[in-house]
Formats: structure tokens, sequence, C-alpha cells
């Protein structure tokens, strides 16, 4: 059992500050506006030899409402109940508020283990607010300076005594199994998707298409912030879990609108994290809304991902809003092979988070496309393929010069790439390279992956191409050239 701690307290007191100095990077996003933070943000933190779960929550507000505060508390409430220990944070140069104090007797009264930190108590700034502190009831203070990582020997001292708890318990209630290893049994994939290393799944779209909604649906609990307006989501949430059966990491994204829309620091942030996320995942699922599929940004979206190197999914989710939906599904695979020619074959599947239909369907497309952009063709095979698909429709001859094309092989998956030794590679034209990779989506069975193709010369190869043999009047000039004078 590793010890689980939540950040907790008001808006803007720098919870999120302080999880990113446990974690070691700069995974929440920190701005000077109140409220920036969510969802709940988990987090392998590190303070000295202390190893933990970090969770960063969004500000409480003194609200109980449906709104999206309210819902906001809630979401907090629960990291509240689901942790060992709270750190409840307060801003020392604001001094304790009202909002403070509420929330001190909140947490008195649920039980929880608290360590009280006085936040921004750098210098005799926080001095005052340290010494208010004290009438809140939960203990001695800790004096930190989350910014400046100042007070972290203090809070170590205090976070020591729950480590050690909890490290206890793990020992008492760890169950001890004997396992006969079967030296017959055949190995898994070298890809396959394990506990260690889950498939990583990042949902992108336009905002309000229902990321957090399908994520929620899919973990099979009320752990991402979801609601009618748009735009909820502000960073990428990571949450693991097992989705029938195969160890997974989403990746929840904020809504990305047109470059010309994104106004502010805060949504430019949001969207570089979720462009981020992207870069971090396997496999990428372009959510659509099936009221409005395929507007350009959708499309943009989508090319992000295939450039990207991404495996990708297309779902449509809000399906069950759908009107003639056979009718509905031919007209969008139709539009899809047409506006996204990059990603043919990929899959498109109809999905409603709302009520969870067709789940099971992305999950499998989701499988597949992971396996088929980690697949390795023999060289053996990519040769005689070669052989055919030149046999059948030859290379160009510009100049009069036919292009040859020697060999070919894979050089790497993930996504595939193949390398085409052949001359000229400069003079071969994009058609017929868009020829040859067609020929290995349809050939090999790669739909929609993207597929790298590189063209090299032989003479690349040769670092003597350039360099001119000497005539026979310089060679005779170098051979009649004195040596140096012997010794």
């Amino acid at each position: 059992m590793t010890l689980s701690v939540a950040i907790v307290g008001r808006p803007n007191v720098g919870k999120s500050t302080l999880f990113n100095r446990l974690v070691g990077k700069r995974l929440a996003l920190v701005d000077d506006q109140p409220g920036v933070t969510r969802d709940l943000r988990e987090g392998a933190a590190r303070l000295a030899d202390l190893r933990f779960a970090v969770i960063d929550t969004a500000g409480l507000e003194d609200v109980s409402d449906e709104s999206l505060p309210g819902r906001m508390r809630r979401l907090t409430e629960r990291a509240i109940g689901m942790a060992d220990l709270c750190l409840f944070m307060v801003d020392g140069r604001s001094g304790v508020t009202a909002t403070d104090e509420v929330f001190a007797e909140i947490l008195r009264r649920q039980g929880t283990e608290v360590i009280l930190l006085v936040n921004k108590a750098e210098g005799r700034a926080g001095e005052a607010g340290m010494l208010e502190a004290y009438a809140l009831g939960l203990g001695e203070p800790v004096a930190i300076s989350a910014e400046h990582g100042e007070g972290m020997d203090e809070l170590y001292a205090r976070l020591r005594p729950f480590a050690d708890a909890a490290e206890a318990q793990a020992a008492e209630t760890a169950p001890v199994t004997d396992v006969d290893v079967d030296d017959d049994e055949s190995e898994a994939p070298a890809f396959a998707p394990s506990p260690e290393r889950p498939l990583q799944i990042a949902v992108i779209g336009r905002p309000n298409a229902g990321k957090s909604t399908l994520i929620n649906r899919i973990i099979g609990d009320e752990r991402l912030l979801t609601g009618p307006e748009a735009g909820i989501t502000r960073d990428a949430i990571s949450l693991a879990t097992d989705w029938r059966g195969t160890p997974v990491r989403l990746f929840d994204t904020a809504g990305m609108r047109k470059r010309a829309r994104v106004s502010g620091k805060l949504e430019k942030l949001s969207v570089a994290d979720g462009l981020r996320a992207v870069r971090f995942a396997e496999v990428v699922v372009v959510l659509l809304d099936a009221r409005i599929p395929f507007e350009q940004q959708d499309l943009r979206i989508a090319d992000l991902a295939e450039s990207e190197g991404r495996a990708v999914v297309v779902a449509v989710n809000k399906w069950d809003l759908a009107e003639d939906r056979q009718a509905r599904l031919k007209a969008l695979r139709a539009e899809f092979e047409k506006l996204l020619p990059q990603l043919r074959g990929a899959p498109l599947v109809t999905v409603s988070a709302l009520t969870g239909k067709g789940l099971d369907t992305l999950h499998d497309a989701i499988v597949g496309a992971h396996a088929v952009w980690n697949r390795r063709v023999p060289t053996a095979k990519l040769n005689q393929w070669l052989a055919r698909m030149v046999a059948a429709h030859p290379p160009p001859a510009p100049g009069g010069r036919r292009i040859k094309l020697r060999y070919m092989t894979q050089v790497k998956t993930r996504p595939p790439g193949f390398v085409v030794m052949c001359s000229r590679p400069e003079e071969l034209g994009r058609s017929y390279a868009r020829y040859l990779v067609n020929g290995l989506r349809d050939d090999f069975d790669m739909p929609g992956t993207p597929i790298r193709l590189h063209l090299r010369s032989q003479a690349e190869r040769n670092p003597y191409r350039n360099k001119r043999k000497p005539g026979p009047s310089k060679l005779r000039k170098h051979l009649d050239k004195p040596g140096p004078p012997k010794r």
C-alpha cells in the first residue's frame, strides 16, 4: 500500500505549484488566475527518500449547488475521502480567511489525517498568516514556499511517520504466493501492454465533444469533471485502469479550438498540454460529435495525430442522438475517406459516452490499431513485394533513364518506417512514393496507421562520391615532391 496524499485548499494558494515540486515535473498548469485546476491530477511524488502518491485538487469554494464550482468541490471532497493524508494549504500572505475556517471544520469532522501548510511564508511576509493558522485547530502548521522550495525538510519530517505506517501495513497485508513458471509458455509480444507499461491512449477533440464523459464511462467512475459547459477540462489528466483486461493509461485533454479563437495565456497552456499528451500517447482517439462531425477543426486535429506518428482511431460520439443511423454511418465513412486520405483505413467507431454503447468495439479498434502500429515485416517479404510492385507499375524514367529500386527494408516501428534504396531518389516523385505506401497498407494489412517511407541513394553512403581521382600530372607532382630531410 502506497501512501496517498491529497493537497487541498482555497483557489490560488499554491496547490499546483507544490504538486509540481513534489513530482519533479511541470505536470499541473500554474497561473495567477484562481481556479485553474478543475480535475483531480495524480502523480508519483518524491521527497528525499520518501515515495508516495500525490493528488492535486480543485480549489475549495463555499458552494454546494450544481454549478461548476459546486461540482468541483464535490470532486475535491471525494479526493479527501480517497487519500490517507491531506495537506491543507492556506496562504500565509493573505492570512486565514472565513473559507479556510469552513473547510478546516469539514476536515476535522471527516477524521482524515491533516498536515496544515502555510504557503508563501518566505521572509517576513507570511509571519502573520503563520500565527493565524494555529487558530484552525489542525495542529502545528508547517511554513513552506512551494515556489522556492523552502520548508521541504520540515514537511519531510512530518510525512515520514505516515509513510512508515503505510509501508508496515503493506508488508502485513502483502499476499505470499508461489508461482510456477512454465518454460514452454509462449512469450507475449514485446509491444503487448502490461501493468508496468500500459497502453497510452490520448482522447482529443473539439470542446464539448464528450471526452471526459467517455473516459469516466471507460473507468466506471466519475473521476473527471463533466457538465454542459464547453471547455471544462483545462489540463491533460492521465488515469490508469484495466479496460476489458488491457492495462491502459487514458489522457483526457482540453478541447482544441481554432488557433484564431484561442485567447489568453491559460487556454494556450491548456492546448500545449494537450499536444504534449498526444506526443506521449501510442494511440490517439479523435472524438467527433455526431451532430456536427468533420468540421475543419476536426480535420486539423486528426492530421495533427497522424503527423505526430500516432496510431489513430476516429470515434463518433453522441450516436444515441443520431437519426437514420445506417445511412448516416455510410455517409460518415465516405466523408472520412474523402477528407482524410492520409488515414485511409483507420477504424471509425460510433459510441455513446453517456450510455456506454459501442465501448467494446472502441476497445477492440484501439488494441488492433496499436498492434498494427507495432507491426514489423521481414525484409525477404518486403523485397519480394517490391519486385511485384515494380513489375506491375515501373518507376518513372526522367531523361530516358529508368530509376532503379534496388532493395527495401523496415528500419523502425511505432509507426512503421521503411527505407528504399534506389538511384536518383530526388526524381522518383511523390505519386510513386504514395503508390508504394498505399501498397504497403493493402498488402501487409496496415490500415490507418502512419507509414514513413524514406528514399535513399546507394551513393549517399559513399563518402568519396564527390572526390575526383588525381590526374597523371597531379600524381607526378605529388611523387616528385621532396620528402622531409633524413637525419
